[in-house]
């Protein structure tokens, strides 16, 4: 059986939007952020983890600036205790080939 307290590291769509709302996330970016290059992705966790500098953003923008900035998402499905995790990042696509 696989350790869901590793991280896992994917770029699909539907997997990660699972994950996420399964987590009461929603979509955003850091605020100030947005001009060019689409803004810096987060997922805001509220109430438990609102933050007052990010900006929610709808699905289709998400996977846009997700698209465009070449990510992947790093991501974990339980802690180490077996509790649900909301342990996230993304990085640099190239990370999928390595």
């Amino acid at each position: 059986m696989k350790d869901q307290s590793v991280s896992q590291i994917t770029a699909d769509h539907e997997i990660i939007r699972q994950w996420i709302e399964a987590r009461g996330g929603l979509p955003s970016v850091v605020k100030g952020t947005g001009a060019e290059g689409g803004g810096i992705l987060r997922i805001d966790f509220p109430p438990i983890g609102a933050k007052p500098n990010l900006q929610h953003i709808n699905w289709e923008e998400f996977f846009k600036i997700f698209k465009d900035k070449d990510l992947a998402f790093l991501y974990q499905e339980k802690t180490a205790t077996g509790e649900v995790s909301r342990f996230n990042k993304f990085v640099s696509r190239t990370c999928l080939s390595e």
